[in-house]
């Protein structure tokens, strides 16, 4: 069985067949998605696939590009939807300075990823934390944000601060970029942390691995990420399977 910890079938990419590709997916072991929230809009759609796959649960939360998306009353919402029966995260939330240089534009992100992460804290969810090209201020909030647990999604940073991560309680996600032959720093990640602290998730539509890089991503793909994770760990596909689906299941609170 495999466990999607990171999904994204809310978007528009999946409009088309949507519901043909998400029943397929028992047939083919693929078991639990999460799917992601990443604006008020984004966390509305999600909640309604949660609603309308017994296999699909939600993380509700705003991606820190779509902060402009939060006042007081769409706080309010949100804080609202993490009681709902299938909401098991708070995210995905954190910082972007990839797109973002603006500094008064990052303080703002600064300012709703701390609250969110004390929404996380007060209904006792796990976050999903969301950082590029803003590595220090990440670990430096997350570090002030004591009692609360959670993965960093698609790590992009070095071994060591993902071993600190890992001393913190974190999970590290890993997703279709470990497959790719330029992808050196997260094959190093991956064979420095324990597997028991890693994570599957295809962040699909995007970053879909080899040979399908470039297309669209889907839950159907993630053998390839066991695969690699496998030959990096030295261990047995089934081994990879079991313990990144147990993983993804204490995650969320299964």
């Amino acid at each position: 069985m495999i466990f999607d910890s990171h999904a994204h079938y809310d978007d528009k990419q999946f409009d088309q067949d949507r519901d043909q590709l998400l029943s397929s997916m028992k047939s083919n072991q693929i078991t639990k998605i999460v799917n992601i929230g990443a604006s008020i809009d984004t966390t509305r759609k999600t909640l309604s696939l949660a609603d309308a796959y017994d296999f699909i649960y939600a993380a509700v939360g705003v991606h820190p590009s779509e902060v402009d998306c939060l006042n007081e009353e769409s706080f309010g919402w949100l804080k609202v939807q993490t009681g709902h029966p299938k909401a098991v995260a708070v995210g995905e939330i954190g910082l972007d300075y990839y797109w973002e240089k603006d500094p008064a534009r990052q303080e703002q992100q600064k300012y709703w990823f701390l609250r969110q992460l004390s929404l996380a804290r007060e209904t006792k969810l796990p976050v999903i934390i969301h950082s590029r090209d803003a590595a220090e201020d990440t670990m430096e909030l997350l570090k002030q944000e004591h009692g609360i647990h959670g993965v960093i999604h698609c790590f992009s940073y070095s071994k060591e601060l993902a071993q600190e991560y890992v001393k913190m309680g974190y999970y590290i996600g890993v997703g279709g970029v470990v497959t790719f032959k330029n992808a050196k720093k997260l094959k190093e990640t991956v064979k420095a942390i324990p597997l028991e602290r890693i994570v599957i998730e295809t962040d699909c539509p995007y970053l879909a691995p080899e040979p399908y890089r470039g297309k669209r991503n889907q839950s159907l793909y993630l053998p390839y990420v066991i695969e690699a994770i496998a030959q990096i760990k030295d261990c047995t596909l089934q081994e990879v399977e079991a313990v990144t689906f147990r993983n993804a299941e204490e995650l969320y609170g299964f």
